[in-house]
């Protein structure tokens, strides 16, 4: 096929990036392939470290060809030679995995000089993280992948025009590649045709925490979070009712039950402040105290954070210091402010989503579960 006519057909099936920041895939793509440049690289960020999320892992232990077919389309469509599979160093099988498979797909005559005898060439290598959280941000990975300290850059330019080395590189997770074997196997209308709104085709969600039959379901967007709490994960481990759900990722937002029958989707999750994110459930049940959980964002933030912006290096430890005296018994409106305007500036002013996603559970559990912060629980409006 002609590269335009792959672009176009990508664009057209709706794929968007599903590691959580939801880009269309085919205009990453196209500006890649549109980029004038002496070498042009492919980047798979399998640096899966989000609580409650495994569906990267499962792909390249169970089936690496997905990734690795979708790489190479990748490669030959937008002129790409080289590929890199940036993976957790907590994945060792998955890396085993993915070295056996590259080997026998170079013996097979997928990889190197000449793609299946074409004039096209893609060479594929796997490259060990060192366990950084912040290097699941693509910048930063970009960084650590040239060998240099896991740091955020500040975009513009954007990796697609500057990325690896400079130059033009096309970044996407592992469940976006491997799902572009699919829609050039079955057409970009098969895959366009599941999910709904500006959210087409399906998300693997994994099911995890507090949950009898944790797992991976792969289903279409718009089903919501009260059939994968009941109908696929079975209600609570502990019998329990289930009181919060914490969706796409440690910075996620907690949904209460009130949220639970919203369609997953990213535009109407946007509507109330959640996030899709990963497609990552972690639940958690009437135990559960959300202000711990609260300052735990804001503690996790603050070891994780590259230290780069002011904004998620400190105000991630004032956050934590906030919230620790909320806990202690200082609800004064002074200090529920400051917790508010932190979080402000943190979401306004980070570089990254690292602090400018980790006052989403902070908020969510503010607003949506006062009482365990030792604040009386605000009346519902009534519709007008």
């Amino acid at each position: 096929m002609n590269g335009d006519t792959v672009v176009q057909d990508l664009i057209d099936s709706g794929l968007r990036g599903r590691g959580g920041a939801a880009f269309p895939a085919g205009i990453k793509w196209k500006t890649v392939r549109a980029a004038l440049a002496d070498q042009k690289y492919i980047v798979c960020n399998a640096d899966e470290g989000d609580s409650g999320t495994f569906s990267d892992r499962l792909v390249m232990e169970s089936d690496p060809y997905m990734l690795i077919e979708g790489m190479i389309i990748a490669g030959v469509t937008v002129g790409a030679t080289l590929g890199y599979i940036y993976v957790r160093s907590a994945y060792p099988h998955a890396i085993a995995t993915l070295n056996r498979a590259i080997d026998k797909a170079r013996d097979a005559g997928w990889l190197g000089a000449s793609v299946l005898g074409s004039s096209h060439a893609f060479e594929l290598y796997v490259a060990k993280g060192a366990g950084a959280y912040v290097c699941g941000e693509e910048t930063a990975l970009l960084e650590s992948l040239e060998g240099k300290r896991g740091i955020v850059r500040a975009k513009p330019p954007v990796p697609a025009l500057v990325g690896l080395y400079g130059k033009p590189t096309v970044i996407n997770n592992v469940i976006t590649l491997a799902t572009v074997p699919i829609i050039f196997a079955k057409g970009a209308a098969f895959y366009r045709d599941f999910g709904m709104g500006r959210s087409r085709g399906t998300l693997p969600f994994q099911i995890a925490g507090n949950v009898k039959q944790g797992g991976l379901v792969e289903l279409a967007f718009g089903v919501t979070l009260r059939e994968l709490i009941y109908e696929y994960g079975g209600g609570t481990a502990s019998g329990r009712p289930a009181r919060a759900v914490q969706v796409g990722d440690p910075l996620g937002t907690y949904l209460p039950e009130s949220q639970w029958d919203i369609p997953l989707d990213y535009e109407e999750y946007a509507k109330v402040g959640a996030v899709v994110g990963h497609g990552g459930l972690v639940i958690h049940d009437d135990t559960s105290n959300l202000a711990e959980l609260a300052q735990y964002a804001m503690h996790f933030c603050a070891l994780e954070s590259c230290g780069k912006c002011t904004p998620c290096r400190i105000g991630s430890t004032r956050g934590e210091e906030v919230i620790a005296k909320i806990r202690d018994g200082d609800t004064s409106v002074k200090q529920i402010t400051l917790l508010r305007e932190l979080c402000d500036t943190m979401v306004s002013g980070s570089l990254c989503a690292m602090g400018g996603m980790t006052p989403f559970p902070v908020m969510s559990a503010l607003d949506h579960f006062p009482e365990d912060f030792g604040l009386p629980r605000t009346p519902a409006k009534k519709a007008a």
